[in-house]
């Protein structure tokens, strides 16, 4: 009988201090931005990327900024957040909005003139540039404009989120002999953010203006007998994530249209200004939005440079974008004329976006063709106003097939996108599933049930990313085919699950969220742990969008401490600090930013001799582990899990051009090319899709 052997003894386990999540969030748009710097960017690249990080920080405010602004009022509870964090945050949003326009007016204006382009103030204009700016505003602009004079009887108007306004100051008197001295002026939406002047007032250059500075230029002409003393731009972001009591809601379709009504109307969190706007004008803002002064963003330019997506479709030169890379047909699947053939030999990998969307949509469309599929099931978390994928479900049914879609009508800023589509497939005839009340259906399934002459068989599509064709050509996702009848009934239990919330039996491949895919995480690492402790090989490599779930978090640094080599590829929040002597020193956090939006999530775990690698649709927070529905599956094939080790893990793990490396202080610092040419991870798997 072999001696009892005792347990390997665990070290003394050294708390570490989380890093604030909605700091390091700004650290990541302070990631993208960096990329409206670099010289080695096309010209109109840069420019995209300085409007993504504006659109970011939107975003930012609308879903992440109430809490704090709520703790400046005299009445809010004052132990929600501490003082000091509270404080920290705002300074960090404010450096990086003066970066953002010290980027705009230090780098990217001087790049545009001097390839020749011009965003011209109306001091600069020519008399000609002057003539035809003042005809286009008579024509296409003062007919949209209504200046709302406020007295008791037109308080100030409602001012949408994120909207484009001027408060202007008066003197003289009003048509009726009354001193109302400020009036608001609405820029409207449908208006474009900026004009092209003909090419006859250029010759070579492309010359545009503002819609803001047209305005501007004619403010006096709206006030017919008034004098314009003083005026400014102001924008207002507003809280805007929804809050619907599901549990409370009769129907929350109904529940979220009412919901969507006043979703632009919210709380106040955010006061853009031009950085010139009067004291008076100012404070009359300030109190009008119930804000205090941390909450003031005084802009030197142009408000909302998130028009300069504008600027990339109105100047269209190839020359000054990344040269167009046209996606391969995915590999796996070529060669053969059906794809459920292809699938009964083997499962297929499809790694977007170096490999076409269009493999999905194929295996959509023979299943709608074939006159052999009865039912079809599918998940929509984004799909998009435009897509091709939901009209092969409305086709999908008018040929009488079975159509199940569960649709996740929560989905935040694509609510009414969903909720369009559910009810044009309700309206055919599909089975519409909104989901599980309390949860958000995050998972990303679509399974196609065929009679074949040995009964009914089914094939599975799983995906880290959304079942939108537009994102999938700009986000980096990996998509799964299979036949395997362990993985299809999994699945088929699942959209029970989805459709009648009845128990379903243990799963044979899947891990499903909320029920135990943060315990089968948790058991895996300490699986490494222990394997560490015991000096067998032990290694963890995860790559997700965010780390934030402190349980995962805590046994992460417990498995480090033991010895485990752990690498995190994080692309945007992470509050586990790495490289911390004596904490986290085994612990290598690394943020790749790129061409492509890193999207797909991968999880490895080696423990001795037992190794799995994972692909899902999870992030590590605490709301996709409890609060959603999410699957995780292996990958079971080896070639399939050699490509994935290899092509999203270990190029990311050797990029020496866009990758960013967390320091033990809390800094993330790019990372030293090891050569002038060296080759980001997305540059190379684009030369080696092209390449096949």
């Amino acid at each position: 009988m072999a001696a009892n052997v005792p347990a390997p003894q665990r070290p003394t386990h050294v708390p570490v201090e989380w890093v604030d999540r909605d700091r390091s969030l700004l650290d990541f748009h302070a990631r993208v931005l960096h990329w409206a710097q670099r010289d080695d960017v096309p010209l109109l690249e840069r420019v995209r990327y300085l409007a993504i990080v504006a659109g970011n920080l939107d975003e930012f405010f609308e879903v992440r900024a109430a809490l704090y602004v709520r703790l400046c009022e005299p009445q809010a509870a004052l132990d929600a957040i501490e003082p000091a964090a509270q404080a920290a945050l705002s300074a960090a949003a404010h450096r990086l909005v003066e970066e953002q326009y010290a980027v705009y007016h230090d780098r990217i204006v001087p790049a545009l003139e001097q390839a020749g382009i011009h965003i011209i103030p109306h001091r600069k204009r020519s008399a000609a540039q002057k003539r035809w700016v003042k005809a286009y505003f008579d024509r296409e602009v003062r007919p949209l404009l209504l200046p709302i004079g406020l007295d008791p009887a037109h308080p100030f108007p409602q001012v949408a989120s994120r909207s484009l306004n001027f408060i202007v100051r008066l003197a003289g008197k009003d048509a009726f002999g009354r001193v109302n001295e400020v009036a608001i002026l609405k820029v409207p939406k449908n208006l474009p953010r900026i004009v092209r002047l003909p090419k006859s007032l250029g010759g070579k250059r492309i010359l545009a203006v503002t819609i803001s500075s047209v305005i501007r230029a004619h403010l006096p002409e709206l006030f017919t007998g008034r004098t314009v003393v003083e005026f400014a731009q102001f924008r207002v972001t507003r809280h805007s994530d929804l809050s619907i009591d599901e549990a409370d809601a009769r129907n929350l379709r109904t529940a979220l249209r009412q919901g969507l009504e006043h979703r632009n109307y919210g709380q106040s969190v955010r006061l853009e200004v031009s950085a010139d706007c009067s004291p008076f004008l100012l404070q009359g803002l300030l109190r009008q939005f119930a804000l205090p002064a941390s909450a003031l963003y005084p802009i030197r330019g142009p408000l909302n440079l998130v028009w300069m997506h504008e600027l990339i479709a109105l100047v269209q030169q190839p020359r000054w974008l990344f040269p167009h890379y046209e996606p391969t047909f995915p590999r796996g699947l070529l060669g053969h004329a059906s794809i459920f053939e292809r699938l009964r030999a083997g499962d297929v990998l499809l790694h977007h976006p170096f490999e076409s969307f269009d493999g999905v949509l194929a295996f959509l469309r023979e299943a709608v063709s074939d006159p052999d599929v009865l039912v079809i099931k599918q998940t929509i978390y984004r799909t998009g106003t435009d897509s091709a994928l939901m009209e092969l479900l409305r086709q999908a049914v008018q040929r009488g097939k079975e159509v199940t879609v569960v649709v996740e009508i929560k989905a935040r800023f694509d609510e009414e996108a969903n909720l369009h589509w559910a009810e044009q497939l309700e309206s055919i005839g599909a089975l519409v599933v909104y989901g599980v009340v309390g949860l958000k259906t995050h998972a990303k399934m679509l399974l196609v049930s065929r009679r074949e002459s040995r009964g009914i068989r089914r094939y599975a599509h799983l995906s880290t990313g959304n079942y939108n064709p537009r994102t999938a050509a700009g986000y980096t996702d990996l998509g799964y085919l299979t036949s395997r009848p362990d993985v299809t009934a999994d699945v088929e239990n699942v959209f029970a699950l989805l459709s009648n919330q009845s128990r379903i039996p243990k799963l044979n491949k899947l891990i499903l969220a909320p029920f135990s895919l943060q315990r089968y995480l948790l058991e895996w690492i300490d699986r490494t742990a222990q394997a560490a402790l015991s000096g067998r090989a032990a290694r963890i490599i995860v790559k997700v969008n965010a780390l934030t779930d402190e349980k995962l978090m805590d046994a992460l640094v417990r498995a480090g401490q033991a010895g485990v080599g752990i690498d995190l590829l994080v692309r945007g929040a992470c509050m586990l600090p790495a490289q911390i002597p004596g904490k986290t020193d085994r612990i290598r956090v690394r943020s790749i930013v790129g061409r492509f939006l890193e999207h797909s999530r991968i999880f490895s775990f080696l423990a001795g001799e037992e190794e799995v690698l994972l692909l899902s649709s999870a992030d590590w927070m605490n709301r996709n582990m409890l609060r959603r529905v999410e699957l995780a599956w292996p990958i079971d094939d080896p070639a399939l899990r050699e490509r994935i080790r290899q092509e999203c893990l270990q190029y990311y793990l050797d990029d020496r051009a866009d990758a960013w490396d967390l320091q033990g202080d809390g800094r993330y610092v790019p990372v030293q090319a090891s050569a002038p040419d060296a080759e980001g991870a997305q540059a190379k798997l684009m030369a080696t899709y092209r390449a096949t």
